[in-house]
């Protein structure tokens, strides 16, 4: 559409101010913006909710952008196409007239199209005599493009509450599983303390979680069950130092020993009986401590601990001054604004999604988000992000790379200092 020019619809409907102010939009739109259409469609998919539109209206939307000669929308090409009602209604699957009309409204009235109608009503183009279209009549993409940025953004804060919503499950998960045997090896083990009201505690947190918990209500479960862990941990690790000194104060007391030997089968079994007193230390105790220290060594490794953000937020901010921009309204102010942020880079940076989660699942989703933005940073310095990002978690793996000094070294070489 030209630059202040109006196009009023045809027939019985109306002319409203939403259409003129996505007119105006369109004519205000920068004339660099460009976009693949297939990748901002998938981003269409991904904030339909948000955008109001339904799975069949984006068939409809499909079938349009199928219509478009290029794969990159251009805000200095015609966007508009013109396929008849037939040739559309086969593209959108089969759809009736009467449908296909109801969802066009739909995309509309959504913002995402625009009818640019003729005199008559008609879809067509007019040609030059050299072949190119001079004028064309139909579906206007312009409001598609126009609004671009905001839908990626849109699309960017639902991937990322999604990932982020996946990944505090998955450390629920394992934080169950660590109670769950923790305080097994302490009933086991004779370890003494109110483990059944603690087992009972465990079972009510679990049991207040609604069966479509939200992201909030999932983060509430998480700080509960870590905080019950970590209470299980030191009664353990208590009990732990103390089988140790009563093992030292008896090697160094008289004390009766036992004619008779015990086979290996014996001394299994007895594991199942309440560990000798500090004065009649047994080798069963002893099997039982080693037991309780090596549960309570991995215990204290937590991954769901590891997995927590390593460096603040407002020191990785400092670091990676790029990032801001493409947070929610231009700026960041939480991890999950950070996170909204890297959902978008990561399309950018060609990251694959098997990737990031792969780095989600040793590093931590904030971990992996700022990993992704140091990335970022030092654009021109990486030829494959995707690659670079797989080789930071396989060193991740390994406990041969922690996030702390990828942003040491961005914060001395924004400050100049060695």
């Amino acid at each position: 559409m030209d630059s202040g020019s109006v196009t009023t619809p045809f027939g019985r409907r109306s002319m409203t101010f939403a259409l003129l102010a996505r007119q105006r939009q369109i004519s205000e739109a920068s004339t660099e913006t460009k976009r693949n259409k297939w990748k901002l469609f998938r981003a269409v998919c991904e904030a339909r909710e948000a955008l109001n539109v339904s799975d069949r209206s984006l068939s409809v939307l499909d079938a349009l952008l199928s219509f478009y000669p290029s794969e990159e929308l251009c805000a200095t090409n015609d966007l508009i196409v013109f396929p008849s009602n037939a040739q559309l209604s086969i593209r959108a699957r089969g759809m009736t007239a009467a449908t296909l009309r109801r969802h066009l409204a739909a995309l509309v009235d959504a913002g995402l199209i625009l009818r640019k109608d003729s005199a008559n009503g008609k879809r067509f183009a007019r040609r030059s005599r050299a072949g190119e279209i001079n004028e064309a009549f139909g579906f206007n993409l312009a409001p598609l493009l126009a609004r671009a940025k905001e839908i990626e953004n849109i699309a960017a804060k639902i991937i990322a509450d999604r990932e982020y919503f996946q990944a505090t499950r998955e450390r629920i998960s394992l934080c169950r599983r660590d109670v769950t045997k923790l305080i097994q090896l302490a009933q086991e083990g004779g370890v003494e303390g109110e483990w059944g009201q603690l087992h009972d505690r465990f079972r009510s947190f679990l049991a207040s979680l609604p069966r479509r918990p939200s992201l909030d209500e999932l983060q509430f479960l998480l700080s509960r069950l870590i905080e019950l862990r970590t209470m299980i941990v030191k009664l353990l690790d208590n009990h732990d130092k103390t089988q140790n000194m009563c093992a030292r104060e008896s090697q160094n007391e008289r004390h009766i020993q036992d004619s008779q030997t015990q086979s290996s089968f014996e001394s299994e079994t007895e594991q199942e009986a309440v560990p000798a007193r500090c004065h009649s230390w047994s080798p069963t105790s002893e099997g039982t401590t080693k037991k309780t220290r090596q549960l309570a060594d991995e215990a204290f490794r937590d991954p769901v601990q590891s997995l927590k953000p390593t460096v603040p937020l407002d020191t990785v901010l400092r670091a990676c001054l790029e990032i801001h921009s493409y947070g929610p309204g231009g700026s960041i102010r939480s991890w999950r604004d950070l996170l909204t942020a890297t959902a978008v880079l990561r399309s950018m940076l060609q990251i694959s999604p098997s990737a990031f989660h792969e780095a989600c699942l040793v590093m931590g989703p904030e971990n992996a988000g700022v990993a992704i933005a140091c990335i970022f940073e030092r654009g021109g310095h990486i030829n494959s992000a995707g690659a670079y990002l797989r080789n930071l978690t396989r060193r991740a793996t390994q406990r041969q790379f922690t996030i702390k000094p990828m942003v040491a070294a961005l914060l001395r070489s924004k400050t100049g200092t060695s």
